[in-house]
C-alpha cells in the first residue's frame, strides 16, 4: 500500500484500521520460521495443553508485527521513527486482530514535524492485547 500525504495531519486523526485474516497454525509455523522463535508454546498443542492453555497461541512478536504493518502503510516505512508496545493479553488461535491508532500530539524535533500517536492491537470483538505508542515523521 502506497503511503499517503500526511502533511495534514491534526490531533484526533484515526491510523486507519488494518484487520488481519485469522492467525492459523500455518500462520504461526511461518512466523516461527522467519523469526526463529521456535517457542513450542505457539507451536505444540500439548505443549500449550501442560501448561494450562487450551491451544497455542499467537507470538507476541507476530501481534506487533500486525501493528507495525498498519504504521508503515499509513506512513510509509522510513518515517516511523519509534515503535513500542507492551503485552496486555494473548491472541487466540483462529483470532483476527485489529490494528490500529490515534494522533495524540503534533511536535517538531530536529527539523521535522512529528506524530506522536497511542497504538493497539485487538482481538476482533474481542480484548486488547497489544498497547503503545508511535513517533512519526510526517513533514
Amino acid at each position: 500500500m502506497k503511503a499517503i500525504d500526511l502533511s495534514n495531519v491534526a490531533v484526533g486523526d484515526a491510523l486507519p484500521t488494518l484487520t488481519t485474516e485469522p492467525v492459523t497454525p500455518l500462520t504461526l509455523a511461518l512466523f516461527a520460521g522467519g523469526s526463529g522463535d521456535h517457542n513450542p508454546i505457539h507451536l505444540d498443542p500439548e505443549f500449550a495443553a501442560s501448561g494450562g492453555f487450551p491451544e497455542v497461541f499467537a507470538h507476541g512478536m507476530l501481534s506487533m508485527a500486525y501493528l507495525g504493518r498498519a504504521l508503515t502503510d499509513w506512513a510509509g516505512p522510513t518515517a516511523v521513527r519509534s515503535f513500542s508496545v507492551r503485552f496486555a493479553a494473548i491472541t487466540p488461535l483462529r483470532a483476527r486482530l485489529a490494528c490500529g491508532g490515534e494522533v495524540v500530539e503534533i511536535l517538531g524535533r530536529d527539523g521535522e514535524r512529528l506524530a506522536r500517536l497511542t497504538v493497539t492491537a485487538a482481538v476482533v470483538d474481542g480484548p486488547v492485547t497489544l498497547m503503545g505508542d508511535a513517533l512519526v515523521r510526517i513533514a
